[in-house]
């Protein structure tokens, strides 16, 4: 069965393996992007997109909402989560929103081709080995609104609170009172632990 794969990732050492070794199958076409924005050109370009690969850390990438987001716009493309490490919480809302389902990173790339083939003739893939990288079972739930998220990407990234307020059209209390229920809700100890917190689980 020949696919075409829209390969999302910002790690190009990776992307370029990967990429290399799904053109190397028959019939198989790859194309590779490192942004959330790349993502979306590819896909006005390339309207027979099967496969999306995505990785959730890339630039322009905020949580569920892009995740969301890519889904829509490449419908009737199967989105597949291409990462790490992601949290139970998250895992399931992105299965819900229509996500086809994980590939870890550490999946040797020789069994890659033939869960693709699974998933673009209608399976959801997810490994439910517990021993499997990639699919954190003990993750806590998280409860993050999308607007907190947003909030937390950019902390992340460096902003000030001040700074935020700005791109958020509101003031630094408001920003304050995000990042104690952020802080609240991941339980850490400030933002810069939270910051670390949710990359870790693929938050943001």
């Amino acid at each position: 069965m020949s696919m075409k794969i829209l390969l999302a990732d910002d790690h190009n050492l990776l992307a370029e393996a990967v990429g290399n070794m799904l053109n190397a199958q028959p019939g198989n076409v790859a194309i590779t992007t490192d942004s959330y924005d790349g993502i979306l050109s590819l896909l006005s370009e390339h309207t027979d997109v099967d496969i999306v690969l995505l990785d959730l850390k890339m630039p322009g990438m905020v949580g569920l909402a892009s995740v969301k987001s890519v889904i829509e716009k490449s419908a009737p493309a199967k989105v597949v989560l291409f990462t790490g490490m992601v949290d139970r919480h998250f895992l399931h809302s992105a299965l819900e929103l229509g996500c086809k389902g994980l590939i870890p990173k550490t999946m040797p790339l020789q069994s890659l081709n033939s869960v693709l083939q699974l998933i673009n003739s209608g399976q959801v893939f997810v490994p439910m080995d517990a021993g499997t990288p990639g699919l954190d079972k003990a993750g806590p739930e998280h409860d993050l609104t999308e607007k907190e998220l947003f909030v937390l990407r950019l902390a992340a990234d460096g902003l000030t609170n001040k700074e935020i307020a700005r791109d958020m059209g509101t003031n630094e209390v408001t920003i304050k009172m995000h990042m104690r229920s952020i802080c609240k809700k991941l339980n850490a100890r400030n933002r810069a632990h939270a910051a670390m917190i949710s990359r870790e689980r693929a938050l943001i």
